[in-house]
């Protein structure tokens, strides 16, 4: 059997990997390639463990039998017609990314930019500041996904004592499952936090947008597509949304030019939400779990249909 490994890892992650491995396979790091040979040492593997350029998968390598994803997302791989099983890395993500989230809006809530930048100034506000801050406590939050990243979300903010709504198109456990349940949801909602894939390109769109209290706020973790970003900007700029954590847009990295970068009261994370100790080396652990189950014909681990988009 040939694996061929697109993504690039440490020294150290890949001897785990190749420990890992059955006997007998054979492994190619495309990093160890030129960049001439790469394609073509794709198209003679069996697995692949990693994000190729979604043209590289045009036509399918002919002996491909298996393939993890190496990121959450999908979207770029959504007209790719696999007939062999395709996993991602979800449940991975989920924890960290809704970790991102929540501390996001807390520091909003609380003020935090704004007191870590008079930190640096030597710049004292104390009393007169207080009023200002608000609370997460009992917020009323829209989830837009019940995937594990808005499970994740919501399960840590159980502990805020947060009232959460899910949309979820056909999840029979989501409260709203159709655009019109949420614009219906929307202004009594103060806080949405977008888990969507890639699939659902410009969901949350200026209508949603002007549904919302002024007082709400706007976290997206998902996809920056799944957000109608000009108007998003249109609503912070004039005063119709108190705030936003972001970490995706449109465009990544953010253009320079971006009014995202220096609206108050917007926090921006970089896609850096998924972040952890270990990485590299979650990743290698969760493909050879799913190279095992596999070949023992059990369910795969986070196994997505990327027609789908999930």
């Amino acid at each position: 059997m040939h694996l061929f490994v697109y993504a690039a890892f440490a020294p150290d992650v890949r001897t785990h990997l190749l420990a890992g491995l059955p006997v007998g396979v054979q492994t190619v790091f495309r990093t160890d390639l030129p960049p001439a040979g790469q394609q073509a040492a794709l198209h003679r593997a069996d697995w692949l463990l990693g994000n190729p350029p979604a043209d590289w998968l045009y036509p399918l390598p002919p002996q491909l039998k298996f393939w993890q994803i190496d990121s959450a997302g999908i979207a770029q791989y959504q007209h790719v017609r696999p007939t062999f099983p395709v996993a991602n890395m979800g449940d991975f993500f989920a924890w960290p990314c809704a970790e991102t989230m929540v501390a996001g809006l807390l520091a909003v809530l609380r003020h935090l930019p704004e007191l870590a930048v008079w930190q640096t100034q030597k710049h004292w506000v104390g009393e007169n500041f207080r009023n200002q801050l608000g609370l997460l406590r009992g917020k009323r939050v829209l989830i837009l996904g019940r995937g594990t990243i808005g499970q994740a979300v919501a399960q840590q903010l159980s502990g805020f004592g947060c009232p959460v709504q899910f949309l979820a198109r056909t999840d029979p456990q989501a409260q709203l499952h159709t655009p019109a349940d949420v614009l219906a949801a929307l202004p009594t909602t103060d806080i949405v936090v977008n888990c969507l894939p890639g699939s659902a390109t410009g969901f949350f769109s200026a209508e949603l947008l002007a549904a919302l209290p002024p007082h709400a706020l706007y976290a997206s973790v998902g996809r920056g597509a799944t957000t109608d970003e000009a108007a998003l900007i249109a609503a912070l700029q004039a005063g119709r949304l108190a705030g936003a954590v972001l970490d995706v847009t449109q465009q990544e990295p953010l253009p320079p030019a971006s009014p995202l970068w220096t609206l108050p009261r917007v926090l921006l994370t970089q896609h850096s939400g998924g972040g952890q100790p270990g990485e590299e080396a979650g990743k290698v652990a969760l493909f050879l779990r799913n190279l095992r189950h596999y070949q023992l014909g059990e369910p795969l681990e986070n196994e997505v249909v990327l027609a789908r988009g999930y």
